[in-house]
């Protein structure tokens, strides 16, 4: 396994230097520039160019990535062309553990619901329980989080005044600056926001889970199981569910990167300053760097995702071997 982890991390420094190359190039094609008026005053011609020159945009896209590709080896993500007091570094310092408590709370809420509500489902077929599970599991599927989002605030924040409908928590962070100290400010800011974001993810998890338990409880396995006279506990827990779950780990990398990068919507609807907010104004703005960065960062996580989940495969099965 060491070696299979080894060999892919080999594999992926190419895949991550396309990445980088063609969100650069994609970044450079784009209308318009960092310096257009859009809803600024308008930058007279010379002051453009003097600020083309700081930035090395005046220069040749070849020139412009070498030195790019250069300075992002060193840990340099490159500066802001629009707020010139700040680096790209300095806002994804202050933007990534936003998106990735948000993240890691909706991911907790959404595999701590979605799992057992699917064995549940499973086990009780053809039932009440079931059609129940399923039923919630369909409609937290349909409504996107661009619905669920303001019903919450008009619901739990405006009518009922239980929660702050805005912002996340100031709250002095003490694991690698990533995770939150247990406080009230901070709970309260972040249930509308991750309750809005877990359960479309829980539902999902619902669906997977049920339908894969399903399949792998008609399995002779687990009939054989049975017919030991090994408890019912025993034959789920041990036997069948980790089979049940290779769908719910497959979809789990390209989630887990999705999720705690940022998730666009509800960063926009709670005005949350998460990576997935700034890129959307970066987009606006033209924000080379700032795009190029938070692609990047995007990209590593899925692989470092995707890489996981081939982890988790061997776990999951026995059978699969990778050495």
């Amino acid at each position: 396994m060491i070696k299979y982890i080894i060999r892919r991390l080999l594999v992926s420094i190419p895949v991550v230097f396309l990445i980088i190359l063609v969100a650069f190039l994609l970044v450079q094609a784009m209308p318009g520039g960092p310096f257009d008026a859009s809803n600024q005053k308008p930058i007279p011609a010379v002051v453009r160019e003097i600020l083309e020159r700081k930035y090395g945009l005046d220069k040749p896209v070849y020139e412009q990535f070498f030195n790019y590709f250069v300075n992002l080896l060193q840990g340099d993500l490159g500066p802001m062309l629009r707020q010139r007091g700040q680096t790209v570094n300095d806002v994804v310092a202050q933007t990534f553990p936003v998106s990735f408590q948000l993240g890691m709370l909706a991911m907790i809420l959404g595999y701590g619901i979605g799992v057992p509500a699917g064995i549940i489902a499973a086990l009780n077929h053809n039932s009440t329980l079931d059609y129940a599970a399923t039923f919630a599991a369909v409609v937290g599927v349909s409504v996107p989080n661009l619905v669920l989002g303001p019903v919450l605030i008009l619901l739990f924040g405006v009518s009922l005044d239980w929660f702050p409908i805005a912002f996340w928590g100031a709250d002095p962070p003490f694991i690698l600056g990533l995770f939150p100290t247990p406080n009230a400010e901070f709970w309260s800011h972040a249930v509308l926001p991750t309750v809005a974001l877990g359960t479309g993810i829980s539902a999902g998890v619902a669906r997977l889970t049920r339908a894969g338990l399903l399949e792998v409880l008609s399995e002779d396995y687990i009939r054989t199981a049975r017919a030991k006279g090994l408890k019912e506990r025993m034959v789920i827990l041990i036997h069948a569910l980790k089979n049940a779950l290779i769908p719910v780990a497959t979809v789990l990398g390209p989630q887990l990167a999705a999720i705690l990068t940022g998730t666009l919507i509800v960063e926009q609807i709670f005005a949350l300053n998460g990576m997935g907010r700034r890129f959307i104004h970066s987009v606006q703005e033209r924000e080379y760097f700032l795009l190029v960065g938070l692609t990047l960062i995007y990209g590593v996580l899925l692989i470092l995702g995707n890489l996981t989940v081939d982890v988790l495969y061997a776990w999951l099965d026995p059978r699969i071997r990778y050495d």
